[in-house]
């Protein structure tokens, strides 16, 4: 059941594959995938909640656009980036790599952006969700992924209850994630009324679901980069919410601003960033547009949030 039946017009998860392909950026679409062998992730903690049902395929890596990519993720973990104590705030932040729901950008949107929170003395956690299975061949996967989908556009999306039930796994996931950090906020230096989360693509999907339909998560602060921008029913106590997306984003850039005027129009803080060039995608990949100065600007809003300075 979605907390307070807040309807979620703006998280249909549409066409999912091709979410997938176009999380990279505009120059690279061609670039090939080529397997690698499953990275070291030594601090990777394993979440409670099972293995995928009825998963047949196991988890798999491959490399493309000079990035880390994963695929048929069954069980969910938590990888801490934990700033130096000395510059440490007691804030933190759950990371959701984007990829459709059927792969994970874990370097772009995982990995480089914990590493750049932590840097700015914010504890981030890279939250490795579980996906709708793909075939386990790498070659098998790429074809699938070229074939023409067929969908709804991506401005609507159906109610609440049908996209959070669509998203089961992930939620759970999500949610199990913001209990462990905050069971281990005292050893990790947090504090847990100040933790918040931020996705890309289908991962703001998942941002926003969890906002929604996850009442016991109650995230700090949002961040939406790249998601749905259709209009949303705002909770009456919505947390700061920071929005980006490039004005050439092949799914969402003409999609309209309805989530930013949702929260707009329900007194809610919100910072918005069109961005005139960028694709889909752009995360931390250094690009010669301006959607590169994303983060800036969201290291900025948690400044001038309170979260980059210790509470006192």
């Amino acid at each position: 059941m979605v907390a307070k039946g807040f309807a979620v017009r703006a998280l249909m998860v549409v066409a999912p594959l091709a979410l997938a392909v176009l999380a990279l950026p505009a120059s690279a679409q061609n670039d090939a995938m080529t397997p690698m062998a499953t990275p070291a992730q030594p601090n990777a903690i394993k979440l409670d909640t099972g293995p995928l049902p009825g998963a047949k395929e196991t988890e798999s890596w491959h490399k493309q656009y000079g990035s880390s990519f994963v695929r048929n993720v069954i069980e969910a973990t938590l990888t801490p980036f934990l700033p130096d104590p000395a510059k440490a705030t007691g804030a933190a932040v759950i990371v959701a790599p984007g990829g459709g729901f059927v792969t994970l950008s874990m370097e772009n949107e995982g990995w480089d952006v914990a590493k750049a929170l932590a840097k700015e003395g914010v504890a981030a956690f890279v939250l490795k969700y579980r996906l709708n299975q793909t075939p386990a061949s790498l070659d098998a996967y790429a074809v699938s992924m070229r074939r023409p989908r067929t969908g709804p556009p991506p401005g609507g999306s159906p109610a609440a209850g049908q996209a959070a039930a669509g998203l089961k796994p992930q939620l759970d996931d999500a949610r199990a994630a913001f209990a462990l950090v905050r069971a281990r906020a005292r050893q990790w230096g947090i504090d847990p009324d100040r933790i918040g989360m931020i996705g890309f693509s289908a991962g703001a999907m998942l941002t926003m679901t969890t906002e929604y339909a996850v009442p016991d998560a109650k995230p700090a602060f949002l961040g939406d980069i790249y998601g749905p921008m259709g209009t949303v029913d705002v909770p009456k106590d919505a947390p700061p919410l920071f929005v980006a997306v490039a004005a050439d984003d092949p799914l969402f850039g003409s999609a309209g601003f309805g989530i930013v005027e949702s929260w707009h129009k329900a007194g809610r803080p919100v910072e918005f960033h069109y961005y005139e060039q960028g694709g889909h995608g752009f995360g931390m990949y250094p690009k010669e547009t301006t959607s590169t100065g994303w983060f800036a600007a969201f290291s900025s809003w948690l400044r001038m949030h309170g979260y980059l300075s210790r509470r006192r």
